[in-house]
């Protein structure tokens, strides 16, 4: 693949994947497919189901200007805050210049950056940890689990992560999810699922007081180790933030487009 095409396959991956999360969240979610714009929003209080994304494909300033006001219109329209994500080498070269701009113009300000990854890396050896089992999420108390871990990783108050994933059948039978575990202590957590003839890696987490010990990449590892035994699928994708980017090309990962991820302006 071209990087352009890596790019646009990140951006394509999000609007899959989300899709089924949302609807799996709220049967009613907005997932509506817009003029350049895919929106994804469970309107709950697990700010990661609340997504808005851009899906013009060399886009010039003009074009940029208008789909972020549209975005942040549809923001400002629920109940609940979230983000709109923008792969930048969806951009031309004068989109990108003007950003900054065009985005506190439309009334957004950047909250975190992250970058789109893929490869074709499967199969991968069952991993070993020292410290950790792994285990497959399959029940109620796991998939509450898996919600606090990412409420801690990412700094969310517990009742968020939990309204995004507890009570999901989804996670239960449809994700491989797995959490890493110190003895009976859950201390991370890695999930794939499959989307369009790929492994999509989602919600990578580690208990902030377990972090700098390899406990993510091993659960990655044991997540796509699973989807894989369970799918036969050889490619994978997935959205890093600053934190994993480094982790994922030991994994076999290779970067594509930069993502920002933008809140509207308080």
């Amino acid at each position: 693949m071209t990087d352009l095409a890596e790019s646009v396959e990140s951006m394509e991956q999000l609007a899959v994947v989300w899709r089924a999360m949302v609807l799996d969240r709220d049967p009613g979610a907005d997932v509506r497919d817009l003029p350049g714009i895919a929106v994804r929003w469970a309107d709950c209080r697990f700010a990661f189901w609340n997504c808005v994304t851009l899906t013009d494909v060399g886009a010039d300033a003009e074009l940029l200007g208008r789909r972020l006001s549209r975005a942040a219109d549809i923001m400002r329209s629920k109940k609940h805050p979230g983000f709109l994500w923008l792969f930048e080498d969806l951009l031309d070269d004068e989109a990108r210049s003007t950003l900054r701009t065009a985005a506190e113009r439309a009334g957004l300000q950047h909250a975190f950056s992250g970058t789109g990854m893929a490869g074709d890396l499967l199969p991968v050896p069952e991993p070993v940890h020292p410290d950790l089992t792994f285990v497959r999420v399959t029940t109620d108390e796991q998939v509450r689990a898996y919600a606090d871990l990412n409420s801690r990783g990412y700094g969310f108050p517990l009742a968020e992560g939990r309204d995004g994933l507890v009570g999901s059948t989804l996670w239960k039978n449809e994700v491989y999810a797995c959490l890493g575990m110190r003895g009976d202590t859950p201390v991370a957590c890695a999930a794939t699922v499959e989307a369009e003839g790929r492994l999509f890696v989602l919600l990578v987490a580690t208990d902030p007081q377990w972090q700098r010990r390899g406990y993510g990449e091993a659960v990655t590892r044991k997540a796509l180790y699973e989807g894989f035994r369970a799918t036969g699928l050889t490619r994978a994708t997935l959205h890093a933030t600053a934190a994993g980017t480094p982790v994922y090309p030991r994994i076999g990962f290779r970067p594509n487009s930069p993502i920002h991820f933008y809140g509207l302006r308080g």
